[in-house]
């Protein structure tokens, strides 16, 4: 787990290793990533602000949606080990107790479908 605990600085940003690490994951998103992106930025899925690689300490969100309270995972290959897995079970455990509805999908499914991945993420956005 990243050690969310940090300084503010004058600004009121945390200058700690998880922001830092969230700017460098920005910078080399995965082909699902990009694509997934390509969608949700900009508010162009109805109007839905989505932030990519979203530090919510002790975790890096891979899209997040403030407003509707919305977490989207992208996962690959590593996310089926066993450790992994219980990692993610508490992860979404943790984002539950804050309010937070997390959904995740396969890299490949991204890949192969972002029709249907993206119809997913809309059902679970609040009614407008």
């Amino acid at each position: 787990m990243v050690d969310p605990v940090g300084s503010a600085n004058k600004r009121g940003k945390h200058p700690n290793k998880l922001y830092y690490f969230s700017r460098e994951m920005r910078k080399d998103p995965t082909e699902a990533e990009n694509l997934l992106w390509a969608i949700l930025r900009n508010r162009q899925l109805s109007g839905w602000k989505f932030r990519r690689q979203h530090p919510f300490p002790p975790f890096i969100l891979d899209f997040y949606c403030i407003e509707a309270r919305l977490s989207i995972e992208l996962d690959g290959s590593g996310h089926k080990e066993p450790e992994q897995r219980k990692f993610d079970r508490e992860r979404t455990q943790f984002l539950k107790e804050q309010g937070i509805t997390e959904i995740r999908f396969w890299n490949e499914d991204v890949i192969r479908d972002l029709d249907s991945v993206v119809r997913k993420i809309y059902e679970s956005l609040p009614a407008s």
